[in-house]
């Protein structure tokens, strides 16, 4: 067992939102290395099973070194392989946003699911949105319609392609499914230590990647990619996914997440630069101007629940 310990001081706020920022950075270059990965044919459950087995040995590897406990409760194991599943299926709907649309508007909508954990948690017993909050997500969903440029799509003659539709629907599909579990993770699983439900959570997504995988249950999951440009993308986005969470779970003691949670915001903000210098992907003045209105109130509701 974890010897007990006192509780270690937090960092300065300045070092602590330096790390966030870097931390959200890191989360965003994975998804830009991943849609290289995809647009050179890799196969969307082998980038998911390569970056979930990477994360799975780093987080084992910081369990053994803070010298926790493995062992799960009896109690918790259904919830706990309940929250392994529905992250599987949020890192699939994820990735395949992230395959079909640019990467910046997957994360950004995927970034919508404290919207559906406050409606769920009130839909499950818990309290309403209080007003404030309502409003705000109001204003979110007014600043999507601008992001998704519907507007100019619907009054357009250009048929809108089946790629963008199901890009989009993957994309709040992976923002409600991590909103499940992240309801799970509050209310069923919140007496487990963090590193030990996360490792125990990625590896619950890396066994379904092999077992998908072995299965042939998505034609093509398991393709290799094409060239090396796409073998050096698969390398980056499982090293930049376990350095991420490496670095979050040996600091998070000490970064005082209950004021500094929102800096983490920056992922689309970075994922957007990022896809405007790498893969050309551009944003229009309104989707600019409908982005900054979510993510400005994504972050008020952010610090207003911490409140």
């Amino acid at each position: 067992m974890t010897p007990l310990t006192a509780r270690p001081a937090p960092l300065p706020r300045l070092a602590a939102v330096g790390i966030l920022l870097f931390i959200g950075c890191v989360f965003a270059s994975n998804h830009i290395a991943a849609r290289i990965a995809f647009d050179d044919q890799a196969g969307l459950l082998l980038a998911i099973l390569c970056r979930s087995g990477l994360s799975l040995v780093t987080l084992l590897g910081i369990i053994l070194w803070q010298q926790h406990s493995l062992r799960l409760p009896t109690s918790l194991g259904l919830w706990q392989l309940a929250l392994g599943l529905l992250i599987t299926v949020q890192s699939l709907c994820l990735y395949s946003a992230v395959a079909r649309i640019p990467v910046a508007l997957a994360l950004l909508i995927g970034n919508l699911f404290p919207i559906i954990l406050a409606l769920l948690t009130w839909a499950l017993g818990g309290r309403p949105p209080t007003r404030r909050a309502s409003v705000l997500m109001g204003v979110i969903l007014i600043g999507l319609i601008f992001v998704l440029d519907l507007p100019a799509r619907l009054a357009s003659t250009t048929e809108v392609g089946p790629t963008w539709l199901s890009g989009i629907a993957f994309a709040f599909s992976g923002a409600f499914f991590f909103a499940c579990g992240l309801w799970i993770t509050e209310h069923r699983l919140s007496g487990l230590l963090g590193p030990v439900r996360s490792m125990y959570t990625i590896l619950v997504v890396f066994c379904s990647m092999v077992v998908a995988g072995v299965a042939g249950v998505l034609p093509g999951g398991m393709a290799l990619p094409a060239s090396s440009t796409g073998w050096m993308a698969l390398v980056t986005l499982s090293l930049l996914y376990a350095t991420g969470f490496s670095i979050l779970f040996v600091y998070v003691p000490r970064l005082d997440m209950a004021r500094n949670a929102p800096v983490m915001n920056i992922e689309p903000v970075a994922s957007l630069i990022l896809g405007a210098l790498l893969l050309n992907q551009f944003f229009n003045d309104t989707q600019l101007v409908g982005g900054a209105i979510v993510l400005g109130c994504i972050i008020m509701l952010a610090y207003s629940n911490k409140r």
